[in-house]
């Protein structure tokens, strides 16, 4: 017999004519390896038919199901309901245009910060589809790699104490993806025009390090070496004035 977990989830619906925030309370036997992502869907079938929350790959790579579980931004398909105790309270992610229950848009942000970091190759030469594809060194591609493996889910931006105060701030997400273009041999992207993009307060230097964000990535990120890379970077380029 498993445990009856208890899940205080907030219910409002902003397009709803007198609908009010509250905390609506459910429970539901727990069954083995439940995560909070098949519980709510348990619950939406069985108690709560117009529950909102969002969820597309059910494998921790889509990034659609951030919410707060227990006052932590994470992946509701990611979180086994056995790590949590028998009270479970889900809150939407803050800082993001709230849809519905836990239903957040986080994509009218991700697109207005890639136009503002301006995320793609910056290159003056014409591409040619028969050329002979150019090589990359393996560590710099590893880099790369590991910055792309950000999936967009918003849960660094949720524990961004900055990002609170300072919507302007880029974020972790805003700067791990102008990590990714500065390690990028194919981006010709001049000193001055990096310098320009990420020393003001919005850029790297308004973060407060306190670091949540490497916390709360669940895609365990190296968010700390991309920031002082990021750092040690524009040092250089304002010593070489």
């Amino acid at each position: 017999m498993g445990r009856t977990l208890t899940f205080k989830i907030f219910r409002y619906n902003p397009n709803k004519d007198n609908d009010s925030p509250q905390v609506e309370s459910y429970q539901m036997e727990e069954t083995q390896r439940l995560n909070v992502f098949t519980a709510l869907n348990t619950l939406r079938e069985t108690q709560a038919s117009d529950l909102m929350f969002d969820f597309v790959c059910r494998a921790g790579i889509c990034g659609s199901c951030g919410m707060m579980i227990n006052g932590r931004p994470t992946l509701a398909c990611r979180t086994l309901t056995s790590d949590l105790p028998e009270t479970i309270e889900l809150y939407p992610l803050p800082f993001f245009k709230l849809l519905g229950d836990l239903s957040v848009d986080t994509g009218i942000w991700f697109r207005e910060m890639a136009e503002k970091v301006e995320s793609w190759i910056h290159t003056q030469e014409e591409f040619d589809p028969q050329a002979t594809e150019e090589r990359m060194d393996n560590d710099i591609a590893n880099k790369i790699y590991e910055a792309e493996r950000c999936i967009e889910c918003g849960c660094c931006l949720a524990g961004c104490a900055t990002v609170q105060v300072y919507p302007d701030f880029l974020g972790a997400a805003g700067l791990n993806r102008i990590g990714r273009l500065m390690n990028d041999p194919r981006d010709q992207r001049g000193d001055q025009e990096w310098f320009e993009l990420v020393s003001t307060e919005s850029g790297v230097f308004g973060c407060i390090g306190m670091m949540a964000c490497d916390d709360v990535c669940p895609k365990d990120l190296p968010l700390l070496e991309v920031f002082s890379y990021i750092r040690r970077k524009l040092s250089k380029i304002e010593l070489s004035k």
